[in-house]
């Protein structure tokens, strides 16, 4: 089976921030599989997923995205923080010629 591509649409055109995003989400997405595997899944007598296991690795998924948006908010927090203390810094040395 072959895929064709439209005309610029190739790997050629994506660039390295792209790529980069990418690479970061698929290793955090390889972390957290990896983990809640390890956290959840105990019996390996079965090929059938236990109710217990299926539980678990949602509450599992469901606290690490909740975990890592309140990290984003407080990341953005802190920065328009630090942002406003820049610029009234900013504007301070402004104001005030030695």
């Amino acid at each position: 089976m072959n895929v064709t591509l439209p005309p610029g649409a190739g790997i050629e055109n994506i660039d390295s921030e792209q790529v980069k995003t990418f690479k970061d989400f698929l290793i955090s997405y390889n972390k957290l599989a990896e983990l809640c595997f390890t956290d959840c899944v105990s019996d390996f007598t079965s090929r059938n997923i236990k109710g217990s296991e299926d539980r678990c690795a949602l509450n599992c998924l469901e606290k690490f995205l909740k975990v890592n948006q309140r990290i984003s908010q407080r990341f953005q927090e802190f920065q328009m923080l630090a942002n406003e203390n820049a610029l009234a810094a900013a504007q301070k040395l402004g104001q005030n010629p030695t």
